[in-house]
């Protein structure tokens, strides 16, 4: 990317970006060197009123599940049932998010995490249905952003069954909006938008019931001061049966091999005025924001597929015999399940915390949101591949193959591949980091890049910029070097051994920040550029936050029920591996082969080491390499440009 274009991109990307922190968050105070486990503690539980809602809810939602979903058939098939989708819209599914007086259930952010988890134990298809469609699909936009009229028009449509979709990623265009080449141009007489593009992986659009789609397309640009212009992506809402709309493709994966992804053209559709979300040039804030509570589905509903497999594993390791033994006490399967099972544990407590703030909203939880995202998604599929190898051959052979020749079923097999995009959708663990290591600096950047960068016409003059940093770092500095106080971290449950974990915490929060500056000192503006020191840097942060909401859930639980110790052993355990990971990352600060990863690509991409493929075919069969010949750059960018085989392409709305 050349420099032009990269400025337009971080411009666009920081006009995107919620600019006030409108409460306090317990993730960003760590990378400030502040552990407020006042925030975390006592554990935000669930109201029993709530609780009893969600209770009541959840043996409708297992009903449903059990008389309508066969997730090995749907697995193998690729296709989704539909009268599944009656059956759940029957029991107001695809409303859970919606409020009561749009027609939807308005359920609480931790009930619709709880439905998620059930779901997403039984059939990882069904809960991306359901979550693509609420959490980043119509609904979460328009509860946000949306007008009353718009709110009243779509909403009870939604919430009755009609379904949902996003669309932001085009053929060319990932996690970079200000390439997007979808755009709007507005009517001469206002009254409304021309669409015109193509948008590829949306996911539901592609199925009959799916009714409108959230939309992100280029609008006019906004120009500067200084004479430069920034793209501004827009927010529409989008009909499906509007002409000019045309779900031309449907895609496959390697797991979610029944959900309706796909690819949409617009050629010349008129939207009108009143579908625009908010105003023009909000649509990429308004995209962030939704991401901010919708990303919590994902984690949810992993969670789901992390408890799916505990009896399992249970019944596994103990019944399996290998050397006279059961394999559950053999070191090196011990190691892999007490693993799963503290970081279920750990994942469970940083999500139902981060529910709960959504829910009362008194925290800004878009860096927790980010980081159970990231965290989850991670934890999960590291989780499963050890699953995966703790039950062996049983484990690679699908669930249908066990049960045929008489053995217990087990869908780890299939569970990895559902599993594996979580590290991708929704921003990719690499985007994750990028996200988090900006709002992790936020308080640094509005203190520097005034001085090292200043904008053009910025209110305040360098050396007011300079007055204001040191006036600040001179009473921030020195309190990172003061030790905490016991009092600061009561936790009347937890044993002597989780207290100094807690302690560690509190003590390492305060190094972060010291490292974090002294490296922000060193690199200056190019600090962007090590995004692995900064990965580093987050990888602690995440850690430590998951260490606090570990210890506090284990402490509640504890409260409740001090006669089981199990919480106790399992955040011990959590806790003495994330130690691990965070000196290990303190050390590939210091200490790394960052420059050697940035020579060797760089050689790579000039082709230096074609050798290494001698003796080689190509894995593309000749019968598939037409794309080669046609008119475009990547084999991606084919929306509208080949007819997909019969099979493939949506059915008929």
């Amino acid at each position: 990317m050349d420099n032009k274009a990269k400025d337009v991109a971080m411009q666009l990307a920081e006009d995107a970006r919620q600019a006030e922190w409108e409460s306090v968050s317990f993730t960003a105070e760590v990378f400030k060197g502040n552990f407020r486990w006042d925030l975390i503690h006592p554990f935000p539980v669930q109201s029993p009123e709530d609780r009893k809602i969600g209770d009541d809810y959840l043996v409708k939602v297992r009903e449903v599940l059990e008389k309508h979903v066969d997730p090995y058939k749907i697995d193998e098939q690729g296709e989704y049932p539909r009268e599944a989708l009656e059956a759940m819209a029957a029991i107001g599914l695809f409303g859970m998010k919606i409020p009561k007086e749009y027609g939807g259930l308005g359920f609480s952010v931790t009930n619709y995490a709880r439905v998620l988890g059930l779901i997403g134990s039984y059939c990882s298809n069904t809960v991306t249905y359901l979550s693509a469609h609420q959490s980043i699909g119509v609904p979460q936009p328009l509860r946000e952003f949306g007008t009353e009229e718009q709110k009243r028009k779509y909403l009870p449509r939604l919430a009755r069954g009609e379904i949902s979709a996003f669309a932001l990623t085009e053929p060319d265009v990932g996690s970079d909006p200000a390439r997007m080449t979808t755009i709007a141009t507005p009517t001469e007489d206002g009254k409304g938008w021309i669409l015109n593009g193509d948008k590829q992986w949306c996911t539901n659009v592609t199925d009959p019931k799916t009714t409108l789609i959230a939309v992100l397309a280029r609008t006019p640009d906004k120009e500067l001061p200084n004479g430069k212009k920034v793209p501004q992506i827009s927010c529409f809402v989008v009909e499906t049966a509007w002409p000019g709309v045309d779900r031309v493709r449907r895609s496959t994966f390697m797991g979610l091999r029944g959900i309706p992804n796909g690819s949409v053209t617009f050629k010349d559709v008129y939207v009108p005025a009143e579908n625009l979300i908010g105003k023009p040039g909000e649509g990429l804030k308004i995209a962030l924001a939704t991401l901010n509570v919708g990303r919590l589905g994902l984690p949810a509903a992993g969670i789901g597929v992390g408890m799916a497999f505990v009896e399992d594993a249970r019944w596994w390791i103990t019944v399996r015999q290998q050397w006279g033994q059961p394999v559950g006490k053999h070191q090196a399967i011990a190691k892999m399940v007490s693993n799963y099972a503290a970081h279920l544990f750990a994942m469970k407590s940083m999500v139902y915390l981060t529910c709960a703030f959504a829910d009362r909203k008194n925290v800004d939880i878009r860096l927790e949101a980010a980081a159970a995202k990231y965290f989850c998604s991670e934890t999960l599929y590291r989780i499963l591949d050890d699953y995966l190898q703790v039950r062996g051959g049983r484990g690679y052979e699908r669930a249908t193959s066990l049960y045929e020749r008489g053995e217990r079923p087990t869908s780890v097999e299939m569970a990895i591949r559902d599993m594996r995009v979580g590290r991708i959708f929704e921003g990719s663990s690499q985007v994750m980091h990028l996200i988090m290591a900006r709002e992790a600096l936020d308080t640094h950047f509005k203190l520097v890049m005034p001085i090292i960068q200043p904008k053009p016409g910025q209110k305040v003059s360098k050396g007011e910029a300079m007055m204001k940093a040191a006036g600040f770092y001179s009473t921030w500095l020195p309190k990172l070097f003061m030790p905490e106080t016991p009092h600061h971290f009561e936790a009347k449950h937890l044993s002597e051994v989780n207290r100094k974990h807690l302690g560690y915490a509190g003590k390492t929060s305060k190094l972060l920040a010291r490292r974090l500056f002294a490296t922000m000192a060193k690199y200056g503006p190019k600090l962007e550029k090590e995004q692995l020191i900064l990965g580093n840097f987050v990888d602690i942060g995440v850690d430590l936050f998951v260490m606090g909401t570990t210890l506090a859930y284990a402490d509640h639980l504890l409260g409740e029920n001090p006669a089981d110790t199990s919480p106790q052993e399992l955040a011990d355990l959590f806790c003495r591996e994330a130690r691990r990971r965070i000196d290990a990352n303190f050390r590939a600060v210091k200490s790394n082969n960052n420059r050697s990863y940035r020579k060797v690509a760089g050689q790579f991409m000039e082709g230096k080491f074609g050798w290494l493929a001698d003796g080689s075919m190509n894995p593309i069969p000749p019968q598939y390499r037409d794309w080669e010949k046609n008119d475009y750059d990547h084999p991606a960018q084919t929306v509208g440009k080949r007819k997909p085989p019969e099979d493939r392409k949506p059915a008929a709305a």
